[in-house]
């Protein structure tokens, strides 16, 4: 059986509000990474806003600033603007998030 992986980070990342408002200084959005599936696929990303995140389902690993991590639902997280970071779902089932980038 194939596995159905997204084309880019961008079909799993909804932008809530982000077409109403452009130019907001918050940016809501919701995340359901797949079972399996790194963000980004290689190496790290970072953004230019701090980044809030609530875990609503799913367990989550990853590195942010060079220190690993293990968040699960329930609990939220801050990276901080410009933290390079990844995160992997190793899990069964997807993760769900909730964020929030708000312009440093």
């Amino acid at each position: 059986m194939k596995k159905n992986t997204p084309k880019l980070t961008s079909d799993i990342v909804q932008n809530l509000f982000h077409d109403q408002y452009p130019g907001a200084e918050i940016r809501f959005g919701y995340v359901s990474i797949p079972a399996g599936e790194r963000l980004p696929s290689e190496g790290t990303t970072f953004h230019e806003e701090q980044e809030y995140s609530f875990i609503t389902k799913g367990t989550l690993k990853g590195e942010s600033g060079g220190l690993p991590y293990e968040i699960t639902a329930g609990e939220a997280s801050f990276i901080p603007a410009g933290e390079p970071h990844w995160c992997v779902n190793e899990g069964d089932e997807p993760v769900e998030i909730i964020f929030a980038l708000v312009k440093a």
